[in-house]
């Protein structure tokens, strides 16, 4: 049996990281893994536990803590000990927190492995911050999207007003600001694009054309190394 690929995709909050993965893991029936949503959990009960600040509880959280992971009608079912916290991950103070979760050491290394475990037979679309540059950088197809910071912003604040919350677009905009600030300057696995990524400026294309335009480069990588994909 052929080795399926691993499809590794990196890029700053907003940028259409998630929708763009999940729609590509349906179109090649792989399996879709949100990372970000594993860093998300440990912050939601870091805030619940209030030991934000607290590295060591913190990273003892993270080696304790039971996430499941499930793509379930298209989107991501997160589940810790019965719970369904795929709401509560999402909220605006976790993102508040999260980039200062995200740079623990401990916690990437714990979470990291977790990753590479679930990826580690291929057949996955990952999608995070250092996916192509830690967790897998010998991924078969490596991605990097990005977008303009504004249209970020206007694509986040229209996410938390489906879900409820009215923010001003310079509220999120400034906290996106804060993220790529954190996210590109931590000392442990920042988000950098690996030199052999593919850039996908998502600025002014639809989400279908991301995902059409990705899957011309899986197309090309899966011939180039004589490997077979099916297409939905």
């Amino acid at each position: 049996m052929q080795k399926k690929l691993i499809v590794a995709i990196d890029g700053p909050a907003g940028s259409g990281k998630s929708t763009t993965a999940k729609l590509l893991a349906q179109r090649l029936n792989y399996l879709y893994i949100d990372t970000g949503a594993m860093y998300r959990t440990v912050t939601l009960f870091a805030i619940r536990n209030k030991i934000l600040g607290n590295n060591e509880a913190i990273n003892t959280l993270s080696e304790k803590i039971d996430i499941l992971l499930e793509f379930i009608k298209g989107e991501t079912k997160v589940t810790v000990s019965g719970e369904d916290v795929s709401q509560a991950i999402r909220s605006f103070e976790v993102n508040q927190n999260v980039s200062d979760v995200s740079k623990i050491e401990g916690v990437r290394k714990i979470l990291v492995k977790k990753q590479q475990e679930m990826g580690r037979n291929g057949g996955v679309v990952m999608e995070g911050r250092d996916i192509t540059t830690v967790v897998f950088p010998n991924a078969d197809v490596k991605i990097y999207l990005t977008a303009e910071i504004d249209e970020r912003a206007k694509r986040r604040t229209l996410e938390y007003a489906q879900k409820g919350t009215k923010l001003p677009v310079s509220e999120v905009k400034e906290n996106l600001q804060k993220r790529d600030l954190i996210d590109s300057n931590r000392e442990v696995s920042p988000l950098t694009q690996s030199p052999d990524a593919i850039e996908v400026d998502t600025s002014d294309v639809t989400i279908e054309e991301q995902v059409s335009i990705i899957l011309g480069h899986v197309q090309r990588i899966a011939k180039e190394r004589n490997t077979k994909v099916e297409i939905n």
